[in-house]
């Protein structure tokens, strides 16, 4: 008897095991990216296809999940730019730039960063200035660039950043202030501006 009931595990064992159903596949794929943080749309395709799912089951799934309202790109950019804004103080550029990099679609992006007004954003700059200001070490001028700069990292304008520091160093201290009293920020902010555009000129297509 054990005999036989060895060869029936053996029988079941080697039962030929029925392809797993594609479709299913994708959505266990999708909802273990979904777990992790919201996606958009473009990133969940692309973590389909980096699995082999075909581009019409792919589909099928996601239009079904757009219909549903689990993929939604106008809730994901909004809260997107309101959570990357508070909790890194990021500015509308370097927001844009990250949504682009997530595939959500530009007028989709644009809607979602029209909500970040310039009079949140130049409070914001402020408001980073303020907070690194006070452990900055170096002479007025060392600290101006390092601010600046740290502020452009975040895309801020250089209109914004050179305004927002030079406020926060005339503050400071005298030596400070005195410093700040020479500082034009619209002949900065223009040159700033052109060494920017310069800097993002695209190499020719070779």
């Amino acid at each position: 008897m054990s005999g036989g009931r060895r060869r029936g595990r053996g029988r079941d064992d080697s039962a030929p095991v029925p392809p797993r159903d594609e479709a299913e596949l994708a959505r266990e794929i999708c909802l273990r990216q979904l777990a992790v943080r919201p996606r958009t749309r473009a990133e969940l395709a692309g973590a389909l296809s980096r699995r082999g799912i075909s581009e019409e089951i792919a589909h099928q799934v996601l239009d079904r999940y757009d219909e549903v309202g689990i993929i939604d790109d106008a809730a994901f950019a909004r809260a997107w730019v309101t959570s990357r804004h508070q909790g890194r103080g990021l500015a509308r550029r370097a927001l844009a730039n990250e949504l682009r990099q997530r595939g959500v679609d530009r007028d989709i992006a644009s809607e979602a960063l029209g909500e970040l007004d310039e009079t949140t954003e130049e409070d914001t700059a402020r408001a980073l200035v303020e907070r690194k200001l006070r452990t900055a070490r170096g002479t007025p001028e060392a600290v101006f660039r390092r601010l600046v700069g740290m502020l452009a990292r975040k895309g801020y304008p250089p209109g914004v950043a050179i305004r927002a520091v030079k406020d926060a160093l005339a503050a400071q201290s005298a030596e400070a202030a005195e410093f700040a009293e020479y500082i034009d920020p619209d002949a900065l902010a223009d040159a700033e501006s052109e060494l920017d555009r310069g800097a993002r000129v695209e190499d020719p297509p070779g």
